[in-house]
C-alpha cells in the first residue's frame, strides 16, 4: 500500500493565520466584511450604548452584524448556533476577529435593532446582487396562506354587498316597526323592548359600515387578460378569501424567494389574492 502523509480531520490544531486572508475577495463574506467596515453608516447602532465613561466594553455592532448576516446567508437563525460557529468555524472566526459573543448578546442585539438590521441587510444584499455574489442559478419560491383579522362575512362583490345592505335596511325597518307597535301596546315588556333596541342598533351599525365602504371605494378587480371583479372585504380590503387544506380563510398569500447559492431570502411578500377561478 502507498505511504501517505497521515491526517485526521477531527484533530485540534493551533494555527497561526491572518483573519482577513480567510475572507477571499469575490465571496459573500468578504463583501459583508468590507461593506460594513467601509461603506455602511453604523451610527444608529451606537446610540444605544451608554458606556463611554463607565461600564464594561461592549461588542462592536460591526462584529455582531457581520456574523449575524453571514449566519443568515447560511440559513442559520439560532443565536446559540451562531455562538458555536464563532468558536468552531474559520469564516465566523475571521468575521468576528476571534471574539465569541455569548448567544444572549446576539439574541438581545437582534431583538433590540430589528428594523435597522433589516435596512442594513437590504443595502448589502442589493450591492451583492449587483456584484453577482448571489447565485442567480435558481430562486426557490415557496409560500403559505396566512389568515387575517378580517371577517369572511364582510366579503363580497359590490353587487353582493349592495344586496346585503338592502337586506339590512329591510330588517331595520321591520324591527323599528315592531318597536313602535310594542311601544303602543298596552302590555309592557321591558326586556323584549331592550332586545329589539339592541338588534336595531347592531343592524344600523352594520348598514352604515357597508354604506360608507360602498361610497368610498371602487370595485376590486382581479388580474389577468380579462380582469373580473373579485370579492372586496369591508374590514380589510387588501385581504382575500382563499381555500386551504383546513377550509376557506380570509387572509393573504405569503411568498418568499430564496437564492440557491447562499440560501438568502431575496424577496418576501404578502398579498391578498386568492384563486382566480
Amino acid at each position: 500500500m502507498p505511504n501517505f502523509i497521515p491526517y485526521n480531520y477531527k484533530q485540534t490544531e493551533l494555527i497561526a493565520l491572518n483573519f482577513e486572508d480567510q475572507l477571499q475577495p469575490g465571496t459573500f463574506e468578504h463583501a459583508v466584511h468590507y461593506l460594513i467596515d467601509k461603506k455602511v453608516d453604523l451610527s444608529v447602532f451606537h446610540l444605544r450604548y451608554k458606556n463611554k465613561s463607565t461600564g464594561r466594553a461592549a461588542y462592536d455592532p460591526a462584529i455582531l452584524l457581520k456574523i449575524i448576516l453571514f449566519a443568515y446567508s447560511k440559513g442559520i437563525k439560532s443565536s446559540r448556533e451562531i455562538e458555536w460557529c464563532c468558536v468552531n468555524n474559520i469564516i465566523f472566526k475571521a468575521l468576528s476577529c476571534n471574539t465569541i459573543p455569548h448567544f444572549t448578546t446576539i439574541a438581545n442585539f437582534i431583538s433590540s435593532e430589528p428594523k435597522d438590521i433589516e435596512n442594513l441587510f437590504e443595502q448589502i444584499l442589493l450591492i451583492c446582487y449587483e456584484e453577482d455574489l448571489l447565485g442567480n442559478e435558481l430562486f426557490a419560491i415557496d409560500g403559505c396562506k396566512m389568515p387575517s383579522d378580517a371577517s369572511k362575512s364582510w366579503s363580497g362583490t359590490f353587487k353582493e354587498l349592495s344586496e346585503k345592505r338592502d337586506k339590512l335596511k329591510k330588517l331595520i325597518r321591520h324591527h323599528m316597526k315592531a318597536h313602535q307597535e310594542q311601544d303602543e301596546s298596552d302590555t309592557e315588556n321591558v326586556a323584549r323592548q331592550q332586545r329589539t333596541e339592541q338588534t336595531i342598533n347592531t343592524l344600523e351599525k352594520s348598514y352604515d359600515k357597508i354604506e360608507v365602504f360602498l361610497n368610498e371605494n371602487e370595485p376590486r378587480m382581479g388580474k389577468g387578460k380579462y380582469p373580473k371583479e373579485v370579492k372586496s372585504n369591508i374590514t380589510d380590503n387588501e385581504s382575500a378569501k382563499m381555500t386551504t387544506s383546513k377550509g376557506t380563510i380570509q387572509g393573504f398569500n405569503g411568498v418568499a424567494s430564496v437564492d440557491k447559492k447562499h440560501q438568502i431570502v431575496i424577496d418576501a411578500q404578502a398579498f391578498g389574492e386568492g384563486q382566480t377561478r
